[in-house]
């Protein structure tokens, strides 16, 4: 089931962030999201985060902030069970029109968005981690 993050949610919610960004994005350093953590758990909470629950279990979210998706994440055992699809097709229908920014070398999200419709709009290079990236739209 698809539900609003509650308070309760964010413990969980931050540890799929982790244990996601780290799995996805090995050729970032694991410094710069250990060092980012806090201040990911602040937006979230400022945020549109949306669950995908089994339970109390939390298997995956996604996050907007206003017509920019944030990410998608999925708990690793629960992936290529249709969560991360559910979650993106819950976006769709309630966004009409929404942009996100992948890393280049995370071949598997950039797969997972084009084969779900969004088109590569521009290449840039990420601010922070100087990594290419693709800014991604759905119109």
């Amino acid at each position: 089931m698809i539900r609003k993050l509650q308070p309760s949610d964010i413990e969980q919610t931050m540890q799929i962030w982790l244990a996601g960004n780290l799995e996805a994005h090995h050729f970032v350093s694991k410094e710069y999201w250990i060092t980012n953590y806090e201040s990911v758990k602040e937006q979230l909470l400022q945020a549109d985060v949306y669950v995908y629950a089994q339970g109390q279990e939390i298997q995956g979210f996604v996050g907007m902030s206003q017509t920019y998706l944030a990410g998608i994440f999925v708990l690793k055992t629960c992936r290529s069970k249709g969560i991360g699809r559910k979650l993106i097709q819950f976006i769709k229908q309630n966004y009409p029109t929404f942009s996100l920014h992948v890393f280049q070398k995370n071949k598997r999200a950039v797969d997972f968005y084009l084969r779900e419709g969004l088109q590569i709009v521009t290449h840039g290079v990420d601010k922070d981690t100087k990594e290419a990236d693709y800014l991604m739209k759905w119109v």
